[in-house]
């Protein structure tokens, strides 16, 4: 029997209502194992008017007792690990060590939400005129929804949810449509970590709940992470609607390879970063830059490598990669490799036509490497979102900084070098929001924001760390004059407060 996946309203499970689901699949099957509830306007108003009524509360809350839910919920978090990234893998088919891997990296915001205490002190300056004082204090804004990706279904929700709760503001949580179970579960945990009821809410749909969410009067903030198109689309929507907005985009993150590097290391970087999860992630290194005579022998390194890679179900431990989300998107994703020759590129490796033995309905592609590709290429221009690598060729640094920064993506960025004068002008020069060096993924930790530059961030505010606090809350200067006992009436003074 086909599961059903409903939503998540006032801190209980909510049958859809509209008649309308969405099916969601098995990577590694082709085969319908879930069908997922549709919100209309109406469940997605229950849900806000749900957050709104809890925010009432869980606003005035004390930070210790927001700590002590979440220190509860991260122990949950901890102990299910395992379930959710069965979860992950279920419905978006990576490897279970790489859901693991998206639940640990998630696991980490809750534990900077944990000590929010911190960021969220406050500021005083006494005497700054005869008995005044001045303080500055964050306040939670109210009600705000997350709309998440299908490529890390429990990670990037927990890059919105634990640090907006911790706050102090209510959640309503719109999933990928693709995968939603791992959200119904995080859900479930919260209720078992004692979060009150409506203070997390999750609705499932397609672009009728997501419209309904931009234009609602009571939704004070939207965190967005997708492709570039629809990154603009919620931040134009959702800031013509008076909302606060950070909406990130897509990327096309080039790997800058020096003549000097360690070309063993930096090949083993280049597979990583390219292949790992499927090359389904935003961070993915899709774009290698071998500047001088080392391209030939770079290439054959990453070739080598590339083959080896064990591709299967997601769910088998000897898997080092899974299939892709879709059908639909692994005949995207293979359209970049079968046009490629005619566009220019040599093609190295061609995985448009692999398929697995018993698997034969699954959504696989295999690993594809492209060299000498030109800068005019469909599948060095458009973020491909699946495990194609292309090597471009340059003659000098200066060529190869001048090609990453005309990209119109700034997502991440990495360099492969010995020369630590040559990294630190690439990390001072590179228009990217994050810089590797020697690194090829430089996702960064908890505790400092995760945010790209250009077409890859829409809005002001960087994901989690510092940036998310201040996302999640909004200042207020406090300007405090107590008369003295001894003082007598004063009078009226029109004029300027006399600071001097």
């Amino acid at each position: 029997m086909t599961k059903i996946v409903n939503h998540w309203i006032g801190g209980k499970t909510v049958e859809g209502a509209s008649g309308t689901y969405g099916p969601v699949t098995d990577p590694a099957t082709g085969a319908v194992t879930t069908n997922v509830a549709f919100a209309t306007v109406d469940e997605v108003d229950a849900a806000v008017a749900a957050a709104k009524d809890a925010y009432a509360t869980w606003g005035k809350s004390s930070l210790a007792k927001r700590s002590t839910i979440l220190f509860k919920f991260r122990a949950l978090l901890d102990a299910n690990r395992d379930a959710i990234a069965e979860l992950i893998t279920a419905e978006h088919g990576k490897v279970h060590s790489d859901a693991l891997g998206e639940v640990a990296r998630g696991l980490e915001i809750v534990e900077l939400a944990c000590g929010i205490t911190v960021q969220l002190k406050g500021e005083l300056s006494t005497e700054v005129a005869s008995r005044v004082d001045v303080s500055s204090i964050r306040q939670p804004l109210g009600v705000v929804a997350g709309i998440t990706p299908f490529n890390f279904p429990a990670m990037v929700p927990m890059w919105m949810f634990p640090l907006a709760i911790a706050c102090g503001n209510t959640f309503v949580l719109k999933p990928s449509e693709k995968d939603p179970s791992a959200a119904m579960k995080l859900a479930e945990l919260l209720a078992e970590a004692g979060l009150p009821d409506g203070v997390f809410n999750v609705v499932h749909g397609d672009k009728v709940a997501v419209d309904r969410l931009l234009e609602h009067p009571d939704v004070k903030a939207v965190s967005f992470v997708g492709s570039t198109p629809i990154a603009r689309y919620i931040h134009t929507t959702a800031s013509a609607n008076g909302k606060r907005v950070q909406a990130l985009g897509g990327a096309k993150n080039h790997m800058l390879v020096l003549p000097d590097a360690d070309l063993d290391a930096a090949a083993d970087a280049a597979v990583s970063a390219a292949y790992g999860s499927a090359g389904e992630r935003c961070m993915a290194i899709s774009a290698v830059v071998a500047v001088g005579a080392i391209g030939d022998e770079l290439v054959e390194k990453i070739r080598e490598r590339a083959e080896k890679i064990k591709i299967g179900p997601g769910n088998d431990p000897t898997s080092e990669m899974g299939p892709l989300i879709t059908k639909v998107h692994r005949d995207k994703v293979a359209s970049y490799v079968t046009g490629a020759a005619a566009e220019g590129s040599e093609v190295v490796l061609d995985g448009s036509g692999f398929t697995v033995e018993g698997f034969e309905d699954g959504h696989w592609i295999g690993i594809s490497l492209l060299d000498k590709v030109p800068t005019t290429a469909k599948a060095y221009q458009d973020e491909i979102f699946g495990p194609v690598l292309t090597v471009l060729r340059v003659d000098t640094y200066e060529e190869g900084l001048a090609l990453i920064n005309a990209s119109p993506f700034g997502n991440g960025t990495a360099i492969f070098t010995r020369d630590g004068g040559a990294a630190r002008r690439f990390q001072l020069e590179v228009e990217a929001g994050m810089v590797g060096v020697n690194v090829p993924i430089p996702v960064p930790v908890g505790y400092h924001s995760f945010g790209g530059w250009k077409d890859s961030l829409f809005g002001d505010h960087h994901i989690y760390g510092n940036d998310g606090t201040h996302f999640y809350t909004r200042g207020k200067v406090v300007t405090t004059r107590w008369p003295d006992p001894a003082d007598g009436p004063s009078g009226v003074d029109l004029g300027f407060p006399r600071n001097h």
